[in-house]
């Protein structure tokens, strides 16, 4: 009892003050730096507290770390992809919830919701919307829809719908292996003529780029 005296009221009611930053993102669908949007969680407080990302459509993002802690005074980045970019989704109104609580305790001490949306492209503003539209528009941002949890399966789900490693970086990957297979320059004894030798230096540069592009392929 004396531990929960020490605690602040808004900790004690359940109403515990989230601070994030930005409470809105807008993702646009031909640019594809926008697809990947970064939401930094604040904890001003003097205990730590562990997060969840809940979402109202959640196959349409990936949530990195959907879950973790943040230490008293400190900040946390939250990186969520859209990965459903289609023109049904323009203007569809999703929303984030980010639930905080102790770290001993289940129950959430606070929340705080985030809207994102999908526009065709930054430079186009969007259009002004017909009064039904704009009414459903408001449902969509305030309204109580029903949360679900961004889970592991989901995250993994993602990778497939990324694309995986382009042709190029395949390409590039095997003229590197190629290269390193190859005669080194000086070598007397070789089939391969003298002209497909390559030099030490030339085969590093080539081990060097392939260790690149390895690790492109696995963050895909």
């Amino acid at each position: 009892m004396q531990q929960q005296q020490h605690r602040p009221p808004g900790l004690v009611e359940g109403r515990l003050p989230v601070f994030v930053f930005p409470t809105e993102l807008v993702f646009y669908a031909d640019e594809q730096s926008s697809h990947k949007q970064v939401l930094t969680l604040y904890n001003p407080y003097e205990f730590a507290l562990k997060f969840k990302v809940l979402c109202t459509a959640p196959n349409k993002y990936t949530v990195v770390d959907a879950t973790g802690a943040v230490r008293p005074q400190c900040c946390v980045d939250i990186v969520i992809r859209h990965r459903d970019v289609r023109a049904c989704h323009y203007g569809v109104y999703d929303k984030f919830r980010l639930q905080v609580s102790e770290q001993s305790q289940r129950k959430a001490l606070g929340r705080k919701e985030v809207t994102a949306t999908l526009r065709p492209s930054a430079s186009q503003e969007p259009p002004s919307p017909r009064p039904q539209d704009e009414e459903r528009r408001i449902t969509e941002q305030f309204g109580d829809g029903e949360f679900f949890e961004q889970t592991a399966f989901q995250t993994a789900e993602s990778r497939p719908v990324a694309g995986g490693p382009s042709l190029l970086t395949v390409l590039l990957g095997l003229m590197c292996m190629a290269a390193l297979m190859l005669p080194t320059l000086g070598e007397q004894e070789s089939t391969v003529p003298v002209y497909l030798h390559l030099s030490i230096n030339k085969k590093l540069v080539a081990a060097y780029v392939l260790g690149l592009l390895t690790m492109v392929i696995l963050r895909t």
